[in-house]
């Protein structure tokens, strides 16, 4: 309110972007260090005075083809020729508008619990194995990975609504692979992008 007054406005909206730690255990290994998460908190104020508060985060996953795979395992099955499906580094920007207060580490778990494949910090060989066979026992098209996440996000009471844009950044094909679902909730988010934010979904 006092931001509102200041500004001698009718609404407000503020946004904070930062860059988040926490620590990521590696897989087998026993090592641990910082993953850092981008991450926004967003609050809005419409002209009656009613708040309406947001986070944003990045999950950044492995996604490894199920076609692929399958191809791939034919390869080997039928004409004993190695061969490697197709993965690749995945982002999903989940949005959520809150209900009650939300631990940004809790939206992580969500995350982690839906998609299983999170990138890692601290890899030895044993951790690089680690994550192969994750890759293997959770293979996901882009389509499977925003349905995973309303599986942990829908039923969430802190959660009123929420929107999810995935985009695996394909090493097959030559553009990439994105994907969105929202709640559904009247006057919520809508499942509408704009194009400028694709390059925002590319993490170095």
């Amino acid at each position: 309110h006092d931001y509102r007054t200041s500004l001698d406005s009718l609404d407000a909206h503020l946004t904070l972007r930062f860059n988040y730690p926490m620590v990521n255990e590696s897989l087998r290994s026993g090592l641990a260090g910082y993953q850092y998460y981008q991450v926004a908190l967003e609050a809005r104020m419409d002209r009656a005075g009613v708040v309406r508060k947001f986070i944003h985060f990045d999950f950044v996953y492995s996604s490894t083809c199920p076609c692929s795979y399958e191809l791939s395992q034919h390869a080997i099955m039928e004409r004993n020729i190695a061969a490697v499906p197709h993965s690749q580094r995945s982002v999903a920007r989940v949005s959520v508008e809150l209900n009650d207060f939300l631990w940004i580490e809790d939206l992580r778990d969500l995350c982690l619990e839906a998609l299983k494949t999170e990138t890692q910090v601290m890899v030895k060989r044993e951790d690089e194995q680690a994550f192969a066979e994750l890759n293997a026992a959770y293979l996901k098209f882009v389509e499977d990975a925003v349905r995973l996440l309303h599986e942990q996000l829908d039923p969430d009471a802190r959660i009123k609504d929420f929107k999810v844009v995935a985009s695996h950044q394909e090493s097959l094909h030559s553009h990439d692979a994105v994907s969105v679902l929202v709640k559904g909730v009247r006057g919520g988010f809508t499942p509408e992008i704009d194009p400028s934010v694709f390059a925002t979904l590319i993490h170095r």
